[in-house]
């Protein structure tokens, strides 16, 4: 686990609510207090959905951020910033096991329960905590510590200045 302390905030909630940088990571769920404190929970809720939609969604439990960043943007964008955020990601199983491929890592996709990104702003703020989730308990770090090297790298290649 590392906490990144987001540099320039503006540029970085542009890449959260406004650009595609990640677009492709599950939504797990916000916490956004503006005039109101909404609370969205990115679990899909199958039995809204009819059989030829289930089909679409790729056998995934949560929202992709790009269904639902536009909902959020609608909570915050105005004059005011908001008085705290928080948004949670996970990256999606079929990336998972191009992670553990690509940084050959001895796990398999149904060791890990989750490799997340969590976003805190409090208001003046913003940092990015990393985070990881086993289904058993294991004393190898490298997982966590590949994913804290692929967070990095992530901030550096979209250009998002960060301090650790």
């Amino acid at each position: 686990m590392v906490s990144f302390n987001i540099i320039d905030v503006k540029d970085c909630m542009s890449h959260l609510l406004i650009k595609d940088t990640f677009d492709s990571f599950l939504f797990m769920e916000a916490d956004i207090t503006t005039f109101n404190r909404f609370h969205i929970d990115g679990l899909l809720q199958l039995d809204f959905f009819d059989t030829e939609q289930t089909a679409t969604l790729d056998n995934r439990k949560y929202s992709l951020w790009k269904e639902i960043k536009d909902f959020c943007f609608s909570i915050v964008k105005g004059k005011k910033t908001p008085l705290h955020m928080k948004l949670i990601f996970s990256l999606s199983p079929a990336n998972t096991q191009k992670f553990l491929t690509q940084a050959n890592l001895p796990f398999t996709p149904d060791m890990v329960k989750g490799l997340y990104l969590n976003f805190h702003y409090d208001g003046s703020a913003l940092k990015c905590i990393t985070g990881t989730s086993m289904h058993t308990f294991t004393m190898d770090k490298s997982l966590e510590h590949a994913w804290d090297d692929m967070a990095k790298q992530l901030f550096i290649r979209k250009k998002i200045a960060v301090e650790m």
